[in-house]
């Protein structure tokens, strides 16, 4: 079905953008393994290895981890301050929000609409017996697949490319930026900073709100 058309369009990173946590850490928490996973998503951020071979690497160390934990994980996330004064801000300018992450929709689909955001897309994991099968279900979203999300997004909305702003902080952003008509590096790695259009200095989302159409 046809989105409603829109304005603009704003499409966020979720993980360190949208929200202030690494998700797939908290969950490496729940076994023991934070500190490993925490490493690899540093490493993966910068760009210094191939962001699907690294998530594949960092999910297998969540086998065994109990769905159960997606509650407690939930119970952790912090909002980054100012999200919800930009989406507020965003929608009253006849906007829409879109989410794209390399997270998982297990937890996105309870934070977006919280959220107020209007369209969201994550990677799934795979789950056996009330468990975590340590494998990502079905294709990863990928830093292709997160510019695709803000093409099909802003065409559904009826928004021309010059007209979408895409907010990220790690190099599986890059390409999302530059489909963007402007693309916003904010709480970034260096690469990020180097290669977007504008820096957001400061950790406050409010910070965007003057750089909307």
């Amino acid at each position: 079905m046809p989105a409603q058309s829109a304005r603009f369009l704003v499409v966020l990173d979720a993980d360190s953008t949208l929200i202030r946590n690494e998700v797939i850490e908290l969950l490496a928490d729940e076994v023991g393994r934070g500190a490993e996973v925490t490493a690899a998503t540093e490493a993966a951020m910068r760009g210094e290895v191939d962001f699907a071979t690294s998530l594949r690497s960092r999910v297998s160390a969540l086998a065994g981890v109990p769905t159960t934990a997606f509650a407690r994980v939930l119970t952790r996330i912090e909002p980054t301050p100012g999200v919800r004064e930009l989406i507020a801000a965003v929608h009253e300018r006849g906007g829409r929000v879109g989410v794209v992450s390399g997270g998982f929709h297990e937890i996105l689909d309870t934070v977006a609409p919280a959220l107020d955001v209007d369209v969201w897309r994550a990677n799934r994991l795979g789950t056996q017996d009330g468990m975590l099968r340590g494998v990502v279900d079905g294709a990863i979203v990928d830093a292709e697949a997160k510019a695709a999300a803000l093409r099909e997004w802003a065409a559904d909305a009826g928004v021309a490319a010059s007209r979408t702003i895409a907010i990220g902080d790690g190099a599986n952003d890059l390409r999302m930026l530059a489909a963007a008509g402007l693309g916003l590096a904010f709480n970034a790695k260096p690469a990020v900073r180097a290669q977007a259009d504008l820096v957001i200095e400061r950790v406050d989302l409010r910070e965007v709100i003057a750089l909307l159409p």
